[in-house]
């Protein structure tokens, strides 16, 4: 696809309209970081369940594309098969996925019935995406983030070394409310305009930040703990908005928050939020919204105060994955996947002879790295590493050279097909 001189000229020339018009498609995976094994006939469903958005204007461009050759019945929809990465092909083993069109005109589908049995020994596992369109053209192939399996929520007093399962400061979580224990009545927080709501579908992952010290109180410590100095800020990762209030977590016990624990909070661990400055007011789910609850003094124990069912919460470490793509150059015909994720830089050298280290996952031999619109010279190493040569700031254009403020451009891959693959990363070019 780089043929010629002319072809390279085409090239450059749809990177640039791209650049200026992305009509870009992304997949987000949101799930849990840990899931709980099933023993015997029982099914203990992920929770909460593994979500999948669409976005992005490329949909609806494809969409229609596929509607404008179509005879008959649309076949145009996404569906989807999601399962766990040991389960090859066999749809039997995986849950089929259909994508509503939510609000914000993204499609939204979740897998409920997720489950991993006790014959299955991993210690860790991926959750393994495939989607198509209902014409049958395959989309392309998806992977969570590592989830790690446990047995049970564990009852020790965990070290902050064990990543795995503490939960601290800048973490994401979800947070569920479980009445008498029932699954069936399993609500998840979420956000809906500035508030938090219950559902019993969709869920938000919260950032869990760190909070200062209030007047008096001893040095913060940069450690997720329950204690009652020690605010945690929660603020909503994906979906986003701003929650209603700065709040302390607490661990709770029997029922019972206690005030003088202090100690990481863990996985499946369940926590109860107060409202700062407020008097004994909580977090509390009641039918299918959030409320205030006050909890009152416990009547042995001066260090504890009773709550109610609502108010016990149970929290959970999840993450995220973002696959975003583009057929803005070409038609592909094979599937988009493996889509590259581009974790970290890493530039050695300078002037004529800089190098630039793309550091990630999902890379191959048929990617190229671009500066804007610019092509780089580009070695693959290794599927979590691609090495190419920066271009001379010359190439964006001959004024360049002589700038004297740094010049940012975004940073590409493009498979030799003409499918592009960009990311939030970009590169500086600094004045000498």
């Amino acid at each position: 696809f780089r043929s010629n001189p002319y072809q390279a000229d085409l090239l450059r020339d749809g990177v640039r309209r791209y650049l200026q018009l992305p009509a870009d498609r992304t997949v987000l995976i949101l799930h849990a970081k840990v899931a709980q094994k099933s023993y015997g006939n029982e099914k203990r469903f992920f929770c909460p369940p593994p979500c999948v958005y669409l976005s992005g204007p490329g949909w609806k461009l494809k969409q229609e594309q596929i509607k404008g050759r179509a005879v008959g019945e649309d076949g145009s929809r996404v569906c989807g098969y999601m399962g766990l990465d040991s389960m090859g092909s066999s749809l039997a083993e995986t849950q089929k996925l259909t994508f509503e069109e939510q609000a914000d005109a993204r499609g939204f589908g979740c897998a409920k019935a997720l489950y991993i049995s006790d014959t299955d020994k991993r210690k860790h596992f991926r959750l393994v995406l495939k989607l198509f369109f209902s014409n049958g053209q395959e989309i392309g192939t998806f992977h969570s983030k590592l989830i790690k399996v446990i047995s049970k929520p564990s009852q020790k007093k965990q070290s902050l070394k064990n990543t795995d399962l503490c939960i601290s400061s800048g973490s994401k979580v979800s947070l569920f409310n479980r009445l008498r224990s029932q699954t069936v009545s399993t609500r998840y927080l979420s956000v809906e305009g500035g508030a938090f709501v219950a559902s019993a579908r969709q869920w938000a992952a919260f950032t869990l930040h760190l909070g200062k010290e209030p007047r008096g109180a001893a040095p913060c410590r940069p450690r997720a703990r329950s204690r009652p100095q020690r605010p945690l800020r929660s603020r909503p990762g994906a979906p986003g908005a701003n929650p209603p209030a700065r709040q302390i977590i607490r661990k709770v016990s029997k029922q019972c928050a206690m005030l003088d624990v202090d100690e990481p909070i863990s996985q499946l661990h369940k926590c109860a939020f107060q409202l700062q400055g407020s008097d004994r007011m909580y977090l509390c789910l009641s039918t299918e919204k959030v409320i205030q609850f006050q909890a009152s003094p416990c009547p042995k124990e001066a260090n504890r105060e009773l709550l109610n069912d609502g108010s016990c919460w149970t929290i959970i470490g999840t993450e995220t994955v973002e696959y975003t793509f583009s057929e803005s150059l070409a038609c592909a015909r094979e599937p988009v996947s493996p889509v590259p994720l581009i974790t970290a830089l890493q530039l050695t050298g300078g002037g004529d002879v800089a190098m630039l280290e793309v550091q990630g996952e999902y890379f191959h031999t048929h990617l190229k790295v671009w500066f804007g619109d610019v092509e780089a010279e580009t070695m693959f190493r290794s599927p979590k590493s691609l090495v190419c040569v920066v271009p001379d700031v010359s190439a964006f254009g001959s004024d360049w050279r002589w700038l004297r403020y740094p010049i940012t451009v975004p940073l590409l891959l493009i498979r030799d097909d003409g499918l592009i693959y960009s990311s939030s990363f970009t590169f500086t070019y600094t004045p000498e």
